[in-house]
């Protein structure tokens, strides 16, 4: 039925938008801009993005894959951007980076908190813009919400470590350095005159306030508030209980006249015990939610002004109850001002705030209001019991309401200790409230709710907590902890936030034990794992060089070891050099750690011979890293003597060819620009130079012999003779015969002569090595002492691989010469091998094994034995009477 009732009711009845009465009195068209216009015309996503962003609704992407369920392409094309969400994310490691970099200062360590709260929120920015554009359909829609939950609660801890360390580096010091002006409480001083002290010069009680203030800015009011508010320009507090008291025979909606109460003023419902109208009860019970809403998230004017615009003013009147008093027409001892001339000010806050508080106590304390105007009286007169029935579901509301009545109990204590003024005396359970932090975080740790448990013991609720307490160590206790528990499987991302709040904590000197340094390198050090695993030279190389030298050198190692690329090295190295890292002793650990790994067997067996296998070819790759430094030149003919011994010793002379290509045909003029001059060398590097020159030695003279082998088997060939007898043979065919003949003559000589030429220099080629000068082959030069890291080098495990290579190369390079020699026809010289043998100058004899000096002598008697067939005697020298 129609009435006036109706039409008061007006926006409080909440109508269907597609209602036909509710599209004549409400005019829902909307003038959209060129832009626009085209947008809708051309795309369905940038229709959905507008009407989202118009409507200021919250996106679903499930829209969006019904809407683009008819396009197979435009849904692989999503399924293929599922992964943007990421690469956004994973853009922070970069941005932190640059942070740090930019901000180098000591004395700007708080504004590189800020600057890395700011990158997350532009992270955030950009994965709600992309979820309102459907970017990515459903899956990239998840990935991005999962995404931006982590990054608004790392946001919100970076906030809350820059309020706190902001009052404790900045605010407590300067306090410190005037704490003799202090001259204790402020007695007889107004109410706001005394806390404004307190504040002032307790440091707890304004880091309390920091927490309430960080927790207020982090609320998400719309999360909480599960039902809008409906209004119009015009409110009237309880119109549908006054229509019905008005129209006493009933009305179209809601209880009979004689179910409510008869009254309107505000102890109405309470007295009367009757309630209000249906429909005014959930008005009220909607207000009550949003008025707790507003002042739990700091805005109390927000409050203020919804009582006013429901017609509830008596609402905003208590609200203002709680505000301290001062009377600024005296000064602070009481005397009035001086002189009676001036403007009388008006008086701030409530004169009579005792009797209110006790008031908004007992109506807290009350069973007969709801849960939420109670909860709101709890707020300003310390009621926990109020605010915990409300807000036990939640880790950051119960932390506000707790810190909130500890605040609220130390303001009060404050007051009356301090004013001198007779005050109504608060409940004995409200004195009684006053907690610890301490207590506080303990009291969340047992909660009732899963929930609020579960944060506090999570690793956000850990941070924050010791954060809050300013327990260092305990909180690298916690990371190290989760290092252990997790087993190198946290998050990348929740390294990089721990790794930072500890890179901050010991920039401000919170780190300054032993064992607290070792915790933090831990920490640090497992992140610059996980940027190993993300290949990110610039980053590794900067967050490793915060650490200890023998975490530098291993993790940095462990990086360069999985690098293939030439180029990948180069910057790698660069960065290293840039950071300030000791990228000597890295390059040094990298190839030693990769030239003594010890080689998987491969599913095809051993390569064949004369090939060299992949992990062989990547030990011998890694010496790429010694070419990078000219100061390393020493270092690389270490390392690649090493790597020759070992493929010598194998017999793998492929490999031993190309780690000696490794290092630089100039080496000696290399180490002469580094120290001056040969006989500045220390003895590693002497020793190994001359070790390095007998693998060149022994190298030119396999490579000679090869060739001579070589030159052996291609003799020319005699031309075939012709099935016919001599003389039958026609012109040509003779004349082509004699062609063939001497073709073959020519060819012949030249091949003799090539032989021969190669012969005396293969010859020399391996006599070269048996006589190698300064001690023989393979043996040191004379030093007056051993370097002095000897043991580190195993210079005495050298030495026994020297001895063991020489006693297996010298036999088989005097067999070779013997056989050069022997094929040769120079049976004379391998006779005279023997002498060279026996010289007690070089002493080669004592690198045989009697098998082998055996074999020796056998082939050289063999040698004799055909200089006797020549008429010469066994030494080759003409036999005379």
């Amino acid at each position: 039925m129609d009435s006036s009732y109706q039409a008061r009711r007006g926006g409080l009845l909440r109508q269907p938008l597609n209602s036909t009465s509710h599209n004549q009195t409400h005019n829902l068209s909307i003038t959209l801009l060129p832009e626009e216009q085209e947008m809708l015309r051309n795309t369905s996503v940038g229709a959905l993005g507008l009407q989202s962003r118009l409507q200021r609704s919250t996106y679903n992407p499930l829209q969006d894959v019904s809407s683009l369920s008819g396009d197979t392409s435009q849904m692989l094309e999503d399924m293929d951007d599922a992964d943007r969400g990421r690469s956004k994310v994973d853009a922070l490691f970069t941005q932190f980076l640059e942070v740090l970099q930019a901000h180098n200062n000591d004395n700007e360590t708080l504004d590189v908190v800020q600057q890395l709260a700011q990158a997350c929120s532009q992270v955030v920015e950009q994965l709600e813009l992309e979820m309102q554009r459907g970017v990515g359909g459903s899956q990239g829609a998840k990935q991005r919400e999962q995404s931006i939950q982590w990054l608004k609660q790392e946001i919100n801890t970076w906030r809350l470590l820059h309020a706190l360390y902001y009052d404790r580096l900045l605010l407590q010091n300067d306090q410190q350095a005037d704490e003799d002006m202090q001259d204790g409480p402020m007695l007889g001083g107004s109410e706001k005159e005394v806390i404004q002290q307190l504040y002032a010069i307790n440091a707890p009680l304004r880091e309390y306030q920091l927490v309430v203030d960080w927790l207020e800015k982090s609320y998400d009011q719309h999360q909480h508030q599960s039902m809008a508010l409906q209004s119009h320009d015009r409110m009237m507090a309880w119109e549908n209980t006054l229509f019905q008291l008005e129209n006493m025979q009933g009305a179209a909606f809601g209880r009979r006249g004689d179910d409510i109460c008869k009254q309107l003023d505000p102890d109405a419902p309470v007295r009367e015990k009757q309630p209000l109208h249906a429909l005014d009860m959930e008005d009220n019970a909607r207000l009550s939610r949003a008025i707790f809403a507003a002042i739990r998230s700091g805005h109390i004017e927000d409050a203020l002004k919804l009582c006013k615009h429901y017609g509830q003013t008596w609402r905003a009147a208590i609200l203002e109850g709680w505000r301290l008093h001062e009377d600024p027409n005296y000064e602070q001892h009481g005397s009035s001002l001086s002189g009676g001339g001036h403007e009388k000010l008006p008086i701030e806050g409530n004169p009579r705030r005792d009797v209110w508080k006790r008031c908004a106590w007992l109506l807290a304390d009350s069973k007969k209001y709801d849960e939420y105007t109670r909860a709101t009286a709890g707020i300003f007169c310390g009621h926990l019991g109020a605010l915990q029935t409300l807000l036990q579901g939640s880790w950051q509301d119960l932390l506000w309401a707790y810190i909130k009545v500890q605040i609220d109990i130390r303001v009060e204590s404050e007051i009356r200790g301090c004013c001198l003024k007779r005050y109504q005396p608060m409940p004995d359970e409200y004195w009684n409230g006053k907690m610890t932090l301490e207590q506080i975080f303990d009291e969340l740790h047992v909660a009732k709710d899963v929930g609020v448990r579960d944060y506090a013991q999570g690793q956000l609720g850990v941070i924050q907590q010791h954060l809050i307490l300013d327990t260092c160590g305990e909180l690298l206790q916690h990371m190290c902890r989760w290092l252990d528990k997790e087993q190198g499987q946290l998050q990348p991302h929740q390294l990089r936030f721990m790794a930072h709040i500890v890179l901050f904590m010991r920039q401000i000197g919170r780190i300054e034990q032993t064992a607290q340094q070792q915790l933090a390198e831990r920490i640090i050090a497992a992140y610059v794992e996980a940027l190993i695993q993300r290949e990110q030279p610039t980053e590794i190389a900067y967050y490793s060089a915060g650490l200890s030298n023998k975490l530098q050198v291993q993790l940095y190692s462990k990086f360069l070891s999985q690098l293939e690329n030439k180029r990948e090295r180069e910057l790698a190295l660069d960065a290293a050099l840039q950071a300030g890292l000791d990228v000597e002793q890295i390059t040094r650990h990298t190839v030693e750690t990769i030239r003594l790994a010890s080689t998987p067997p491969t599913a095809l067996g051993a390569p064949l011979a004369g090939e060299v296998s992949a992990s062989d070819r990547r030990k011998i790759q890694s010496l790429e890293y010694l070419t990078h430094l000219m100061e390393q030149r020493g270092e690389l003919v270490w390392q690649a003597n090493a790597m020759m011994r070992h493929y010598l010793a194998s017999q793998k002379l492929e490999c031993v060819r190309l780690a000696f290509a490794m290092v630089p045909h100039d080496l000696i003029n290399q180490l002469i620009k580094i120290y001056g001059s040969l006989d500045n060398l220390p003895a590693r590097e002497e020793c190994s130079l001359k070790e390095y020159l007998c693998y060149n030695v022994y190298l030119m003279g396999i490579n000679s012999f090869n060739e001579w082998t070589r030159l052996q088997q291609t003799q020319p060939q005699p031309p075939q003779q012709s099935g016919q007898k001599l003389g039958q043979e026609n012109f040509t065919e003779r004349m082509n015969a004699e062609h063939k003949e001497q073709t073959y003559r020519s060819e012949l000589a030249r091949w003799q002569q090539k032989l021969k030429e190669q012969s005396k220099a293969t010859t020399d080629a391996l006599f070269n090595v048996l006589l190698f000068p300064e001690k023989g082959w393979l043996n040191d030069p004379f030093v007056s002492k051993p370097p002095e890291n000897a043991a580190s080098l195993q210079w005495e495990h050298r030495q026994l691989q020297l001895e063991k290579l020489r006693s297996i190369c010298l036999p088989e390079v005097a067999l070779l010469l013997h056989e050069v020699l022997l094929k040769s026809g120079d049976y004379a010289g391998c006779v005279r091998l023997a002498d060279e043998i026996a010289d007690e100058r070089r002493q080669l004899y004592k690198v045989y094994t009697k098998h082998k000096l055996a074999e020796l002598l056998a082939k050289i008697a063999d040698a004799s034995l055909l200089l006797l067939n020549n008429k010469l005697d066994p030494w080759g020298y003409p036999i005379t009477a």
